[in-house]
């Protein structure tokens, strides 16, 4: 095993462009609150982290419990091909156990370390930098005696002095570290700082080229994707990121973001072994068994990042998708960009969609059905595809240029009060209004309606569908209405359930006259 590490590091060493894609969703991303994962589920994620193309697999700190132990000695025989990597801090009980729970991996990664900082070396550890170096020299080679790919975190790096930070990771790699990790644990750092100070180490450390520099970056100040760039733009050649971005507090480096960045700037230069078409699925798959949901403008894996709305931009990405898109979805693993119809989207964006459905229709019918779904659009806030059939369906309010419909209805019901309405219909070519009271708010409806034209029909069926669910979902009624021996049934549609009953019996007394 540990010849085999040796030449996976000799080959990382002499490939200047290629980034390893180091995955701490298990370790990092399970840290957090309400986040816990089984052993079962790990190895799920660890297999689909495989199949996704990742480097290496943080699976654990083994010492911290005997769940997460058990937990990298399953991943280690379940997964084979990436890296499997274990941490501890910079103690022998710690390392003990990461070498114990690795003895089954076919690439084992021990991850030892210790602050860096002077915060944390006075006021974490109570301690000298003297004292912490010869700390971190001793931990490197111990856990050298176990395996040989040995990572070395710099904790807090951050905020460390780089002279000093310089000097600890020069005595790491003469121990025998094999990575060496500069994270900005804190999220404090900006970018160009960042960036700065990996170019410091790969200017200042003589023996920098004997290990590979990785960024482990925390999102406190929405910076650390920005700062994983960074760090690799001055010479690190590993990231240590998430899927989802999730981890401690803020969270770390999306793993989804750093490939998509690099995919899509080929002007970097940098290669890498992800499969991004797999990034989604996985994204879900995370999402579901960490029972924390991705927020919806979430970059590249959250629902919206390939959803259009604004009339404008469905436009421009009906035309060109280029226009607004700089990322195929298909290259992430959705099938298509969404074009989301609401009150904001054009006749373009419909028309897209009625086609879609397998409608066909002139520019003259179009302009019709646009009215009505700015109606629609109106009342709810998304529209999906259940409303455009309805819409398509539904002939109560335009369909029938002399036949009834509604243009003003006002209804009134309560604890203390009889229901009431009072409705507006055109009707044989004029504005009639009518009253009257009833059993409820839509038999009052139904019975004002009838005031009007004069005459009653039978209703033999009444249903009321919610085609979402949702308070400002669009409610489907459908009724059947009998007369002399003639049946038809009738469609209304509203995000007011009387107002779509109303266009329901309306749509029937249409198709009898």
């Amino acid at each position: 095993m540990e010849q085999n590490a040796l030449l996976k590091k000799k080959s990382m060493l002499h490939d200047p462009n290629r980034i390893y894609i180091f995955d701490t969703t298990l370790r990092d991303g399970e840290q957090v609150p309400g986040c816990q994962l089984s052993t079962v589920e790990k190895i799920e994620i660890g297999k689909a982290l495989e199949k996704l193309g990742v480097d290496i697999i943080e699976a654990g700190f083994p010492i911290s419990s005997p769940g997460d132990f058990q937990s990298v000695v399953e991943l280690s025989k379940a997964v084979r091909e990436p890296v499997i990597c274990a941490l501890t801090r910079a103690n022998k009980g710690d390392i003990d156990s990461a070498a114990e729970a690795l003895k089954f991996a076919k690439r084992p990664r021990i991850h030892t370390g210790i602050g860096s900082s002077d915060n944390h070396i006075k006021y974490k550890f109570n301690s000298t930098r003297e004292a912490i170096l010869e700390r971190a020299i001793e931990a490197v080679k111990y856990a050298k005696s176990f395996v040989e790919d040995i990572e070395f975190y710099a904790e807090d790096a951050g905020r460390a002095d780089n002279v000093f930070l310089a000097q600890m990771v020069e005595a790491v790699i003469a121990a025998g570290a094999t990575v060496v990790n500069i994270p900005d644990t804190n999220g404090y750092c900006l970018p160009e700082q960042y960036g700065e100070k990996i170019r410091f180490l790969k200017e200042n450390v003589k023996n920098i080229d004997h290990a590979i520099i990785s960024v482990h970056c925390h999102n406190d100040l929405g910076l650390a994707t920005a700062n994983s760039i960074a760090g690799i733009q001055n010479g690190a050649r590993q990231v240590e990121c998430t899927i989802n971005g999730i981890g401690e507090r803020a969270g770390n480096t999306a793993l989804e973001e750093i490939v998509m960045i690099l995919k899509t700037h080929k002007s970097l230069h940098f290669t890498h072994q992800v499969n991004s078409k797999h990034l989604y699925e996985l994204s879900g798959m995370v999402s579901r068994m960490m029972r924390m949901p991705v927020q919806p403008n979430k970059a590249i894996v959250g629902k919206n990042a390939f959803a259009h709305s604004s009339g404008i931009h469905q436009d421009g990405v009906l035309k060109h998708r280029e226009t607004y898109e700089i990322i195929n979805p298909e290259d992430v693993g959705i099938d298509q960009s969404e074009i989301i119809l609401t009150a904001r989207s054009g006749r373009h964006a419909l028309n897209h969609h009625l086609e879609r459905l397998g409608y066909t229709i002139e520019r003259i019918d179009l302009d019709q059905v646009y009215d009505k779904f700015l109606t629609m659009a109106d009342g709810k806030k998304e529209i999906r595809d259940d409303d455009i059939l309805l819409l398509m369906g539904d002939k109560a309010e335009s369909n029938y240029k002399d036949g009834l419909s509604i243009k003003s209805l006002q209804v009134s019901c309560g604890d203390q009060a009889s229901p009431e309405a009072t409705i507006k219909l055109f009707y044989k070519g004029s504005i009639h209004e009518a009253t009257s009271g009833g059993n409820g708010p839509v038999d009052a409806t139904i019975k004002a309606i009838e005031k009007i034209i004069g005459r009653s029909f039978n209703i033999k069926e009444f249903n009321i569908h919610a085609i979402h669910s949702g308070s400002d979902d669009v409610s489907k009624v459908d009724m059947l209405v009998i007369n002399e021996g003639k049946s038809y049934k009738g469609y209304g549609f509203s995000t007011d359930i009387v107002r779509a009953s109303a266009n329901a019996y309306l749509d029937a007394l249409n198709k009898f006259v």
